[in-house]
């Protein structure tokens, strides 16, 4: 057993429609194109990598997890410490760089930007989604692989002194309806000031919503242009 086999057993982190609705609205909001080279970092079980390229993407993948390098047959995933390993590419190949849920499992993010923006290409984009401390601080060290949290700021400041432009970072919630409908962030606001990630999670439980679970638990999204 390793981490990602482990840590997302399908009995207990089933699959979902999730990742296809997530890199739909990153396709979108960022102005991917079809036919461009994608490089997920920490690409775990692949759910990310289909989807991409069902989104006519051309997806490769770097994981150090051995149930993730096993797809390789399906999809072009290779072996890399991202943390220490200079990335398996030629300089300047990708036009996006995406991971998720990855960074905060890096210690030391040095290398991992250092080869991030060389085997970006000039005008490449950088997206990144990571647990935002300020809403997951009582949960975020139940994966024991968890070492290093960011707050906004933080993300924003790591990308700025790494040299990508047009940095974005901001709040982000997991959750469609909202991405569709942005007035019911204001729900979500106001679920905050009454239930925590503890009772939101309890909430989505018994009610089936994940909306009591996900308006609480928030994520950061990061982006920059190299």
């Amino acid at each position: 057993m390793d981490y990602v086999s482990t840590r997302y057993d399908e009995k207990h982190v089933p699959k979902t429609s999730y990742p296809g609705q997530l890199i739909a609205y990153l396709f979108n909001r960022f102005e991917l194109k079809r036919g461009q080279k994608v490089l997920e970092l920490g690409c775990g079980r692949c759910e990310f990598l289909h989807e991409l390229k069902e989104n006519g993407l051309e997806p490769y993948g770097l994981d150090r997890e051995k149930s993730s390098i096993e797809n390789e047959h399906k999809l072009n995933v290779k072996d890399c410490d991202l943390s220490t390993e200079v990335f398996p590419y030629d300089d300047e190949m990708f036009d996006i760089v995406y991971h998720k849920s990855l960074i905060e499992h890096i210690y030391d993010p040095s290398n991992l930007m250092k080869e991030t923006m060389r085997v970006l290409k000039p005008g490449g984009k950088l997206i990144i989604l990571t647990p935002n401390w300020n809403t997951q601080w009582k949960i975020f060290y139940e994966d024991y692989t968890h070492s290093r949290p960011y707050a906004t700021k933080a993300l924003r400041d790591l990308l700025k002194v790494h040299g990508m432009k047009n940095v974005f970072c901001d709040e982000f919630l997991q959750l469609p309806v909202v991405w569709k409908y942005p007035i019911l962030t204001y729900g979500t606001k106001l679920l905050k000031c009454f239930i925590n990630v503890h009772s939101g999670r309890w909430l989505a439980k018994v009610t089936g919503l994940k909306f009591f679970r996900w308006s609480v638990e928030s994520m950061i999204l990061g982006y920059g242009v190299k």
